[in-house]
């Protein structure tokens, strides 16, 4: 994850590429798939209320363990509720979790990253000990325990949990990248012209540090749904009736010499919507490398 600049220590966007030397590549399908389905599952949360569908709580809105049918476009769980209606309302959790979790541990775990690759020595020991406990513990162990000790199932305590997991390889990657740049000649150069570190921190290092960190969240946030969705099946997430995709398919397994729909529906929600934020995740670090090489 090498940081992106200039020979003259400028960011990629100030620095002149020539387009004749390095053709530029699109997305490609897979991408462009991935954008659309991202788009529409979030346009399709957001305005849930507004679409025509059945209230996720209703017992009434077709025959339990239907299949897809003109009424339920994907059929219904042993309860009779409509498994589209389910998933789409299921889907605010799970977004709204992945992307507060690891837009917290980015900016805390940033924070304590620049600080510690820029200052080094003794804030840097105890840091980098701390972010090494962190990552000792297993991850699902981990947000799971926090959940069950402090016995609350709200959005905000499952937020938190996830958050404190990504905690600590943030604030190594973070501190790992500002070492790198607090090297360079740029670095140097306002240094020896009297910045001081603050200003040093916001102006040099920071404009360098957040294209990388930004595209490496991308890929955090999939696995921030993932850990949602272990939370919820296990009980741990957010508490009934609201629904998410994990809760689903945990109720879903008793059933499934019955019916595989309760189960297939909110698992392919959730590898479509992992496998999607991975691919676009990867593609936007690749072409950074690209354009990085390209300087």
């Amino acid at each position: 994850m090498t940081a992106a600049l200039s020979a003259t220590g400028h960011t990629l966007t100030s620095g002149h590429v020539d387009d004749g030397a390095l053709p530029r590549k699109g997305w490609g399908i897979a991408v462009w798939c991935s954008f659309t389905w991202l788009a529409v599952l979030a346009l399709s949360a957001v305005f849930a209320d507004l679409l025509p569908l059945y209230d996720p709580a209703d017992t009434r809105a077709g025959i339990p363990l239907s299949v897809p049918t003109a009424q339920n476009w994907l059929g219904t769980d042993q309860l009779g509720r409509d498994l589209l209606s389910r998933t789409i309302y299921g889907a605010r959790v799970s977004i709204v979790v992945g992307l507060a979790a690891v837009l917290l541990s980015s900016l805390v775990g940033g924070l304590i990253g620049l600080i510690a690759g820029y200052f080094k020595r003794h804030v840097e020991t105890v840091t980098l000990f701390a972010a090494d406990v962190l990552m000792a513990f297993p991850t699902m162990l981990l947000a799971a325990s926090i959940v069950a000790f402090t016995d609350s199932r709200g959005l905000v305590t499952v937020v938190l949990a996830i958050a404190l997991i990504y905690l600590g390889p943030t604030i190594r990657i973070v501190r790992a990248l500002t070492l790198s740049i607090s090297n360079r000649e740029f670095v140097t150069a306002a240094r020896s012209l009297g910045a001081t570190n603050a200003r040093i921190i916001r102006r040099e290092v920071m404009p360098n540090v957040v294209p990388t960190l930004s595209s490496m969240m991308i890929v955090a946030v999939a696995g921030a749904v993932v850990a949602e969705g272990g939370l919820a099946y296990l009980n741990l997430s957010v508490a009934p009736p609201t629904p998410t995709w994990g809760s689903m398919i945990a109720a879903g397994k008793p059933k499934l010499d019955q019916s595989l729909y309760p189960v297939l529906i909110p698992g392919m929600a959730l590898f479509l919507t992992v496998l999607s934020l991975t691919l676009i995740g990867d593609a936007i670090q690749k072409r950074q490398a690209r354009n990085a090489g390209a300087i």
